[in-house]
């Protein structure tokens, strides 16, 4: 695999070190003669330590075998957040600070989640693309507030605060992009 092919969610091996990648940003060349930086953010899933490092386009990474499941959230205590898997009913936990990024989407109900599994142990989980949630907390609307205006900031069911239009109101249910914590709709 190519570093120019990782994405969210991808698992690759570095220095007998297995990282599951968190985001990437890829950083163009100011110059004719540079090439194209892939700046990788991940965890590695045996040590939980962080992991940041820049690839070139074709430089090559050793990729890891990994299996997608369907899973389901039950709830979330004190050890973190627990999964069953919907065709075997294995359960699975996942710690708080393996789920820093996903936390905040976590909610009853929630659809689509699925567990990335490599060599029988589960890395982490990822997100449908886009989630629904409650507004509990923002300004009043607005009456007569268009589409395009401005924005004001939400406080939604899980705790996460997002920028929505100003004629959106508390108790609506709204759609969010999972990557980009971007309000895209109302549900």
């Amino acid at each position: 695999m190519k570093a120019s092919e990782v994405k969210k969610g991808v698992v690759f091996r570095v220095d007998n070190r297995t990282i599951m990648v968190k985001g990437v940003q890829v950083q163009s060349p100011s110059s004719r003669s540079g090439s194209t930086l892939y700046k990788v953010r991940g965890r590695d899933v045996v040590s939980k330590q962080k992991f940041e490092a820049s690839y070139k386009g074709d430089e090559a990474l050793q990729d890891v075998d990994l299996v997608r499941r369907l899973v389901q959230f039950l709830f979330r205590d004190g050890d973190g957040c627990t999964f069953m898997d919907v065709e075997t009913y294995d359960q699975y936990t996942l710690s708080d600070e393996v789920l820093e990024d996903e936390i905040k989407y976590l909610s009853d109900g929630l659809e689509g989640i699925y567990a990335l599994i490599v060599d029988d142990l589960l890395m982490g989980i990822e997100l449908p693309t886009t989630v629904a949630l409650t507004i509990v907390e923002t300004s009043p609307s607005i009456k007569g507030a268009s589409a395009s205006a401005r924005t004001k900031p939400a406080t939604l069911s899980t705790g996460l605060v997002v920028q929505v239009p100003e004629y959106i109101s508390s108790g609506e249910v709204i759609k969010v992009n999972s990557d980009s914590d971007e309000f895209v709709s109302r549900a």
